[in-house]
């Protein structure tokens, strides 16, 4: 699977469910199960911040799978203090406006010094791991940076016309939320990264391949701006199954409103499909899961309505259901 942050990790508790396994951890006291799932995770949104290396993706899949996030805010870490936050403000300490968790906070220090120690991502995620037991195999979608940037338009002291800079997507989504006008989105260092350790191997075996209702601009996005995973999917043996983040010609959390936009799609769930493209056209998808009643035709794509509001586990489950059969995998544990 593809997968963002929060909508990723919470259609991985459905996914999890939908092959008989427990939502939450690794069910130790079950028999072992014959299913294992994969998770190629976004690494666009990562970000170096007060020399710390800060994976919001791979975090709150990790959490969440774990047990450990906060279930209200859909990320970091639940039972969370700010206390070094609030002393990094007293300090004045930039920036301000990216919170870090007291919990969190030990998480990114493990995974800066063993990065710093020369471990790669993908090494250091499986670690951290070790921990939080999520039943689910996390890999980022590239040890190598690439990080999403933002071009945006604005006013500039002295200028009658707005200039335009750069910024990293966490300033523009978290500071700014998402409010300043953006040309476009710039995944830094994609043309030099490859596919994490184990990426190209996971989709070459795998029985079917799902695009999780993430942000298709920046979640998803940021996957396939890595060379090596789109080409992997191209020529992927299973079938490539999406989930539409778009109901009713909205998104269903999140800002993709504003990231479709800036790169000229509608917010409509058959426009998205477009976007991803059909396989036998040069896209990756081969089916497409829309909501009920948002009918679409796609060329190329097999499209199926079902409902997609990840309301509980057992409805995401069904959802999960929904794609495995239309890759072909027939019925699933009910």
């Amino acid at each position: 699977m593809l997968a963002g942050g929060m909508g990723g990790a919470r259609f991985l508790l459905g996914v999890k469910a939908a092959l008989g396994l427990p939502a939450v951890g690794t069910g130790d006291d079950q028999a072992p199960s014959e299913h294992e799932i994969t998770a190629v995770v976004n690494t666009g949104d990562d970000i170096w911040l007060h020399g710390l290396r800060i994976c919001p993706d791979l975090d709150t899949c990790m959490y969440t799978l774990g047990g450990g996030v906060d279930a209200e805010r859909g990320w970091g870490r639940a039972g969370e203090t700010w206390v070094v936050t609030a002393e990094l403000a007293s300090y004045g300490a930039d920036p301000d406006w990216f919170g870090l968790g007291d919990r969190d906070l030990a998480t990114h220090l493990v995974r800066t010094r063993m990065l710093r120690a020369g471990y790669p991502l993908s090494a250091v995620t499986a670690a951290l791991c070790d921990r939080w037991r999520p039943g689910v195999r996390l890999l980022p979608a590239t040890d190598d940076r690439c990080e999403t940037h933002v071009v945006v338009t604005e006013a500039l002291v002295g200028r009658e016309t707005p200039g335009r800079r750069a910024m990293h997507f966490q300033e523009w989504w978290v500071r700014h939320r998402a409010t300043l006008p953006a040309s476009e989105f710039v995944p830094v260092g994609a043309d030099d990264a490859e596919p994490a350790a184990g990426v190209r191997e996971a989709i070459a075996r795998a029985d079917a391949v799902l695009l999780a209702p993430s942000n298709p601009v920046v979640s998803i996005g940021g996957v396939l701006a890595v060379p090596g995973i789109r080409r992997a999917l191209r020529g992927a043996p299973a079938r490539v199954i999406g989930l539409s983040p778009i109901i009713g010609g909205r998104a269903v959390r999140g800002m993709a409103e504003a990231c479709l936009a800036t790169i000229g799609v509608p917010c409509q769930a058959c426009a998205v499909a477009g976007h991803y493209g059909a396989r036998r056209a040069g896209g990756i998808l081969d089916g497409w899961l829309v909501h009920t009643g948002d009918g679409a035709t796609v060329p190329g794509v097999q499209v199926r309505e079902v409902p997609l509001l990840m309301t509980d586990v057992a409805a995401t489950a069904a959802m999960a259901r929904a794609a495995l059969e239309l890759a072909g995998l027939g019925s699933t544990p009910q």
